[in-house]
């Protein structure tokens, strides 16, 4: 889940928890909208700790390239 899907779920779970005063036939919003804004902590916390643990190193130092060395005592294969 992405910092953006967590925003959203937190948005409606208040949307449906404060703001909306109505009733389903035995669906409670009320119970509804603290289980998005539960699930919307959950990811956006989730999403952080996964993108802070991406770490990228940069070096200055050359690349050591191998160094090959060529036999003159062999013959090459045809």
């Amino acid at each position: 889940m992405g910092i953006g899907t967590s925003i959203f779920l937190l948005a409606v779970g208040a949307i449906l928890t404060f703001a909306l005063n109505a009733s389903l036939g035995g669906v409670n919003l009320d119970v509804v909208g603290w289980i998005l804004m539960a699930a919307g902590a959950l990811g956006l916390i989730m999403t952080t700790l996964v993108w802070g643990r991406r770490r990228t190193v940069v070096t200055d130092e050359p690349v050591q390239y191998r160094r090959v060395e060529e036999r003159r005592d062999v013959t090459p294969p045809l």
